[in-house]
């Protein structure tokens, strides 16, 4: 057996793809090179698919060699990449030189039998330069992603230097000419950040980026309203506290996107998600179904632990004031019955182990059955309590009682009721931060928890800015700036009322089974359009020349394996099955299943989001 042309080179398996962009473009160069490889099944060809082998071959080394040369740029460009990218198109260089010497017919030996020619008689040679192609090929990628990133984080640093200067200016002209500023690269910033995030894998992180890229995008007017008005009222103490609250919450979310795209560790990114009923519920009966299989899965002692663990989780449910008695005593019915079916089945258990039983008794079964009814039973009950309260409490704001009062008392210059109505908004924003709370416990995905902790911590900060607004219009009551503040700040209320409501649906639609883990976040684009394989403001960047140059690779090889005889065509259909094996197991990535946005239908949908009253009601909110 020959020598392998690549050597003892190593498939870097530590490459880990965070992006769609990346995975999309590398699965047409998955897919032809294992039809290569699986070509190697029948060693004897006919001169026709010998030729066109062959061709494929030099196809996938010139093709190589044109993606190669666009990555050697790119490292000119950014001497921060200059070491590893020049290693890494190094390496894709010499596979392709490999695979098309592999292929070369002037290397294949005629048959003393048949006389026909055999081709590929070193299959592990072939398999090693496929994996050293995919694996540089992958890296020359990967490393031309973090362009991405840093242009992300120019962008951010760029508008956190105007953002300082909009903070410290004394004049109205000058902050409107800074303002004028900040608005093109706040633009700027949320093109990069949206196609960042709709090319994301993680579910988690999409949903970390759009609560993020909300805050910013509600910031935006609120950070001009109380600029002005603290301009205009430079003396007013509420007008200051109100704007620095602005201000700090937009430098949080800032500092959030940067976070998610370099995958920093900072105290927000450790802080782990709240323990939920529902993920408590989902594994607690995994445990109990497990048994089935493996009666020494676990420990008796530890599934009642996990249990209580559970029951103590509803204790926001039913501590709450706003639980009503019969909500309560239901909760705490249900949690008893849990208890009482998994001491049945734990005594079960324990008879079976006892007489070294090999599988689950009748009785276990039994008791595991019950069990498993009664935790889905209290899941039912709390998912009833949570979105009938989220429901409630959507139609009472749709009144908008408190807001409307605020403005009235603030227009005349009346501090008393000011005050009055703020303790009423302000119980409001508690019922509402504690609903959300409730959601998280229900919401059913990761992604859905996460929107659900943004919605509670916006109207924790929201409702005290409204009432340091509505504080400024009542000293000030002619003033048209402070009353467009409050004015702004009450719509910001309003459009995350609106975003709960779609929040609420999504809960409803996850627990009925009506949908799976995506969806659509906030104000993002709807799904259906397609995005380019590399994700850049300017499509005539360095990183879309790589996207492009590696379709061309694939669009030379599906030329020549369109030419193959027909009973070879069965191989490319085998080569499908053995994509995802090469990515799982070749690249250590799983082919993402198609989910894009269009980027430029974010309007359609924040109309769509907008509710609408009639008669007191919310039209669209269940």
């Amino acid at each position: 057996m020959a020598s392998s042309p690549c050597g003892n080179s190593n498939f870097d398996s530590g490459l880990e793809i965070k992006t769609r962009s990346v995975e999309q473009t590398l699965i047409p160069l998955v897919s032809q090179i294992t039809t290569l490889i699986n070509h190697k099944d029948k060693p004897k060809k006919s001169e026709r698919t010998l030729a066109a082998i062959h061709r494929v071959g030099q196809a996938v080394s010139v093709a190589v060699g044109r993606f190669v040369a666009v990555g050697e740029a790119i490292a000119a460009e950014n001497q921060e990449l200059k070491d590893e990218m020049g290693q890494a198109c190094f390496e894709a260089r010499r596979a392709g030189d490999a695979i098309a010497q592999l292929t070369d017919v002037g290397s294949a030996l005629p048959s003393q039998l048949d006389g026909r020619v055999t081709v590929f008689s070193d299959r592990t040679a072939m398999v090693k330069a496929a994996r050293l192609l995919l694996s540089s090929v992958t890296k020359v990628l990967v490393l031309a992603d973090r362009i991405v990133i840093k242009q992300i984080i120019t962008s951010r640093n760029k508008v956190l230097v105007t953002l300082d200067h909009l903070e410290r200016v004394s004049t109205f002209q000058e902050f409107v000419q800074i303002f004028s500023q900040f608005g093109n690269e706040m633009v700027e910033f949320a093109h990069l950040t949206g196609d960042r995030q709709n090319d994301l894998k993680d579910e988690k992180k999409k949903a970390r980026m759009a609560a993020a890229r909300a805050v910013l995008e509600k910031c935006t007017m609120m950070l001009l309203t109380a600029s002005k008005t603290c301009l205009r009222h430079p003396d007013c103490e509420s007008a200051r506290i109100n704007k620095d609250a602005v201000f700090h919450r937009m430098r949080c979310a800032l500092e959030q996107v940067i976070e998610i795209v370099t995958e920093a560790r900072s105290c927000g990114e450790n802080r782990i998600l709240p323990a939920s009923i529902y993920n408590g519920i989902k594994e607690f009966k995994s445990g109990v179904e497990c048994l089935r299989e493996n009666l020494y899965s676990l420990s008796p002692q530890s599934m009642s632990s996990q249990l209580e663990a559970l029951v103590e989780r509803t204790e926001d449910f039913t501590d709450s004031a706003y639980t009503s008695h019969e909500q309560r005593q239901a909760i705490l019915g249900l949690c008893q019955l849990a208890r009482q079916d998994t001491q049945q089945l734990v005594h079960a258990w324990v008879e079976a182990q006892s007489v070294h039983a090999k599988e689950a008794t009748k009785d276990m079964e039994v008791a595991i059955l019950k069990t498993s009814q009664s935790v889905s039973d209290l899941r039912r009950e709390l998912h009833k309590v949570a979105v009938g309260r989220a429901s409630d409490l959507l139609k009472v704001h749709g009144e908008q009682l408190p807001l409307r009062a605020l403005k009235a008392a603030g227009a005349e210059g009346n501090l008393e009721e000011v005050a009055e109505y703020s303790r009423t908004l302000t119980e409001q924003k508690e019922q509402l931060v504690e609903t959300c709370r409730l959601l998280c416990h229900v919401s059913g995905t990761e992604p859905l928890e996460i929107t659900c902790i943004h919605a509670e911590e916006t109207f924790h900060v929201i409702g005290p800015q409204i009432i340091s607004a509505a504080q400024t219009l009542a000293l000030h009551p002619s003033s048209k700036i402070a009353k467009e503040n409050l004015e702004v700040f009450c719509e910001a209320w309003e459009s995350q009322l609106c975003d709960m409501a779609l929040l609420l649906r999504e809960i409803n639609d996850v627990f009925e089974g009506r949908r799976g883990d995506k969806r659509p976040y906030l104000s993002l684009p709807r799904p259906g359009v397609s995005v380019t394989p590399f994700i850049l403001i300017n499509e005539q960047t360095s990183m879309a020349k790589l996207g492009l140059e590696l379709r061309l690779l694939s669009s030379d090889v599906d030329t020549e394996v369109e030419k193959w005889e027909d009973q070879e065509h069965e191989i490319v259909r085998q080569s499908q099955s053995l994509i995802q094996i090469l990515i799982h197991h070749s690249l250590g990535v799983a082919v993402a299943q198609e989910f894009e946005h269009d980027a430029k239908s974010q309007k359609v949908l924040r109309h769509r989001k907008k509710c609408h009253m009639n008669g007191g009601e919310w039209v669209n909110v269940i």
